[in-house]
């Protein structure tokens, strides 16, 4: 039972039940779930839940791809008072150990073949996991239960000021940290992404990201829901699938990684699927190198781009770059969100002067309220009323920010800074480039060299040579890269953002 005053997540659901009972909410590889039937399916859920013996505020784990019972999970959570943690499906060993850990789970929802791994961490000392169900595709799975029977009434009280999910942060500078996310900063959440992303029921989106991101769950799938679009939902993205998808299914709205976007821009199928109905693209979670997006508008021209950036932290989504922007700021990732305010500011925090490189700081509801048993790390990014970013990055005279780069990310060479993300789109407009990498990596000479790691494309021989020459076409010297290494892939984390610490730690060794 809510607060008849609050908005809490489930609400969220809740109200597009009410408000369109019978229209298709949800396909997922061949079940349907009309909008009645996914909220009864949601307090089937949680009275389940809450029949394990949890009690409100505890934890709950799901490591799994996506899947209807996945989302279930995460709603069932939030109807019942509980803490949602999601966990990325490829952690294995001391990384899956830690986030059960530290997260102080007691309860595991997961994947069938994920069962064992997650099993096996009580024997690696996780005392805190007393219980791994299985979602789906097994005799014992929870699924079936949450799908039909009888509708219970859950006499739980959830304000929005409560605690909905931890969310861990991507690891790419360390251990991830968990941030404590409310019903309330999500739901502002929401209602940012509909307003800023013009996200309507007849949009017909397709979602392949995983949902244990901040990104597919909270920018795309439950605002979707939230205006009471039917959503078709993949496991995974996977490129020559979600292509057919949309051209058999006549698919209206499509949310990718860069990570994705970029193979997807070099697939043969590109040029022969007719992707016509495609309205709507969607691109973040990490920098899309521009040579990338130019080519999708050349094939996909009525296409209206989406440039959409943030943090986990802040729900995720703070800046937007609306279609009609792109042609004038194609660098830019736009300006703030409805319920975001921006600064740009030193390292003192004071503001600095439009176009002038600084830290970005937030204000909003949707920020977190801190991260789960880090005290000194909740004190360290919340100064002095504003939540401090990481990223490094320009505002002009109209509100639009431009990344430079993370503050981590920029190479100090020679006593100037070189932004990495510029190298990187000047190699990419090389043909032989499929993907870039520029890291800084410790020089005697230098400090820190521009360095260069390329994957190339199918048929292309590497020639650092001729990729140093083409990059001072545009670029200014000291900018160049003094060291070009060629690799098969770039190490990503399970959501599409390069570990460039992993990188540095492949080249230091």
């Amino acid at each position: 039972m809510t607060d008849p005053r609050s908005s809490t997540v489930d609400d969220v659901l809740h109200r597009s039940a009410v408000r369109v009972p019978d229209r298709v909410a949800l396909e997922f590889e061949g079940r349907s779930w009309t909008y009645a039937e996914l909220d009864a399916a949601t307090s089937r859920a949680a009275a389940y839940l809450l029949g394990l013996g949890l009690v409100a505020g505890d934890r709950v784990a799901t490591v799994g791809a996506n899947s209807d019972a996945y989302l279930l999970a995460y709603l069932g959570c939030a109807r019942a008072g509980l803490v949602h943690v999601p966990v990325n499906y490829a952690l294995t060993g001391s990384e899956l150990d830690y986030i059960l850990t530290q997260s102080g789970s007691r309860v595991a929802l997961v994947d069938p073949d994920l069962r064992e791994a997650v099993e096996g961490t009580r024997s690696r000392g996780n005392n805190s996991i007393e219980q791994v169900l299985v979602l789906h595709g097994t005799d014992d799975a929870v699924l079936p239960s949450w799908s039909t029977g009888d509708v219970p009434t859950i006499d739980v009280t959830v304000v929005d000021t409560d605690l909905v999910q931890l969310l861990y942060t991507s690891g790419t500078t360390g251990n991830p940290k968990g941030a404590m996310m409310t019903h309330r900063a999500l739901v502002h959440e929401y209602v940012s992404c509909v307003v800023s992303l013009a996200m309507g029921e007849d949009d017909d989106p397709l979602h392949c990201m995983p949902l244990y991101h901040s990104a597919g769950m909270h920018v795309f799938l439950m605002p979707y829901l939230s205006v009471g679009a039917t959503n078709r939902l993949m496991v995974r993205p996977d490129v020559p699938e979600l292509m057919r998808r949309i051209e058999s299914d006549r698919l209206g709205a499509l949310f990718l990684a860069p990570t994705v976007w970029v193979p997807l821009s070099n697939h043969p199928d590109l040029a022969t699927r007719d992707l016509s109905s495609l309205r709507k693209a969607f691109y973040g979670a990490s920098i899309m190198p521009v040579p990338v997006l130019d080519r999708l508008r050349e094939r996909l021209p009525e296409l209206e781009f989406y440039n959409c950036f943030g943090q986990s932290e802040i729900g995720p989504l703070a800046t937007v770059l609306q279609p009609a922007e792109h042609a004038e700021r194609p660098e830019s990732c736009g300006r703030s969100v409805l319920f975001v305010e921006l600064l740009v500011a030193d390292e003192e925090g004071a503001p600095v002067p439009a176009g002038t490189p600084g830290e970005l700081l937030y204000r909003s509801p949707q920020l977190c309220t801190g991260y789960w048993e880090a005290p000194e790390a909740t004190a360290d990014a919340f100064r002095d009323g504003w939540f401090r970013s990481g990223d490094l990055v320009t505002m002009d005279a109209h509100g639009y920010i431009t990344v430079v780069d993370r503050i981590k990310d920029a190479i100090n060479t020679g006593g100037v800074l070189v932004a990495s993300r510029e190298v990187e789109d000047a190699l990419y407009t090389h043909p032989d480039v499929a993907e870039v990498a520029v890291i800084a990596t410790p020089d005697e000479r230098w400090i820190e060299a521009v360095t260069a790691v390329v994957v190339l494309r199918p048929g292309a021989t590497g020639d650092a040579e001729a990729l140093t020459t083409h990059a001072r076409k545009t670029l200014a010297s000291f900018k160049i890269p003094k060291h070009v290494h060629f690799v098969d892939e770039l190490p990503r984390n399970q959501s599409g953002k390069l570990l460039k610490r992993v990188l540095r730690d492949q080249l230091d060794g």
